[in-house]
């Protein structure tokens, strides 16, 4: 690895940055809190030594790959962090984009989450999806969960990812972490073998397409924990977008399913903090039968409502956890506005004593 690059890792990971951006004719940049940020004090000597540094980070095969096939997502690590990379072409020049992954995984308390969540891996099977935008968590949030699992019980949990990100050490449970496309060749293939190696617990590293949805939806429908991610700002959302993605003959039946396996949505994002920290505000779903229900009429414009009135078993709305936030003099105002999905549902929750 060039030395330029490792000093720009070890920086990245003394500043608690989430992300370490390099472009070919540009200066580092690092993502803090949030905020991307130059590295103004870095020098290459010209444009094709930030190409070398660049290259640095993949071994030759990989190399040979992103050449042919124009980006490709890997990890590394160094000693106090692992990096998930992203590399590039934009306008002909090599980039990465490499997001940082602590070697330790928080435990849950630290991560400022409710309670409720730590239920969900109390299940014996069901269907657990976490989402938000990139870069907000998802991540960590089913790594320090998954990780709560591997603490108390005794259990089979496999991961299915590309790359791999958070490693967990195996302490009561049996780990398996298989990488695409180094330890299986595609998402798929992996979730077809999946129920042949014995799992309890099963974390599909992205749900990205009809297969890998379809293949999910079955491990918890024969009995299994299963966990994964999306990028949807909603719960709604996200019922809505894992139905959509199936032929219009086949929505019913997958309506069907997915109410009979899902057990709960946690949607996240990160709100910058008066402090200048970050925090989560969360919108729980919990699928209680009215849920259920929603679901499989196609009722999903129900579901903000359902929420809404179901804070007595757990459930949040997103507007509920900022204006909690907010009342708390954690965040602003104005910044919990910026982040609602209903601005005017919120202000009227700020108008009220808590």
């Amino acid at each position: 690895m060039h030395t330029k690059i490792k000093q720009l890792l070890d920086l990245a990971v003394a500043n608690k940055a989430s992300d370490l951006h390099l472009t070919v004719g540009l200066l580092p940049k690092l993502r803090i809190n949030g905020v991307l940020t130059e590295v103004s004090h870095f020098v290459t000597e010209n444009v094709a030594e930030m190409e070398t540094m660049i290259f640095s980070l993949a071994t030759d095969e990989q190399r040979k790959k992103v050449e042919i096939d124009r980006e490709l997502d890997f990890s590394i690590a160094i000693d106090e962090a692992r990096f998930r990379v992203n590399m590039y072409y934009q306008r002909g020049v090599i980039s990465a984009a490499l997001r940082v992954v602590p070697v330790e995984i928080p435990n849950f308390a630290s991560l400022n989450l409710p309670q409720i969540c730590k239920s969900f891996i109390e299940s014996k099977q069901g269907f657990v999806l976490v989402t938000g935008p990139t870069g907000h968590g998802k991540s960590t949030t089913v790594a320090s969960l998954l990780n709560e699992i591997n603490m108390t019980k005794n259990s089979h949990i496999v991961s299915i990812e590309d790359p791999v990100e958070y490693i967990l050490n195996p302490v009561k449970s049996i780990i398996s972490q298989r990488e695409v496309p180094y330890d299986s060749k595609s998402f798929e293939n992996a979730l077809r073998s999946v129920l042949r190696q014995d799992p309890n617990v099963v974390f599909v590293g992205e749900m990205r397409d009809l297969e890998t949805i379809s293949s999910a939806l079955t491990i918890a429908e024969t009995g299994h924990l299963v966990f994964s991610t999306l990028h949807t700002n909603s719960a709604a959302q996200t019922i809505d977008r894992v139905i959509d993605v199936f032929p219009e003959g086949s929505k019913g039946q997958i309506r069907m399913q997915l109410s009979t396996v899902l057990s709960a949505v946690l949607s996240q994002r990160l709100i910058p903090t008066i402090d200048g920290g970050r925090i989560p505000a969360v919108e729980v779903l919990i699928a209680t039968p009215a849920v259920k229900n929603a679901i499989r009429e196609g009722k999903t414009f129900m579901i903000d409502t359902i929420i809404q009135t179901s804070a007595d078993v757990g459930m949040i709305s997103l507007e509920a956890s900022l204006a909690s936030l907010v009342k708390s003099g954690k965040i602003t105002e104005e910044m919990a506005i910026s982040y609602s999905l209903r601005p005017s549902d919120l202000q009227s929750r700020l108008r009220t004593r808590s």
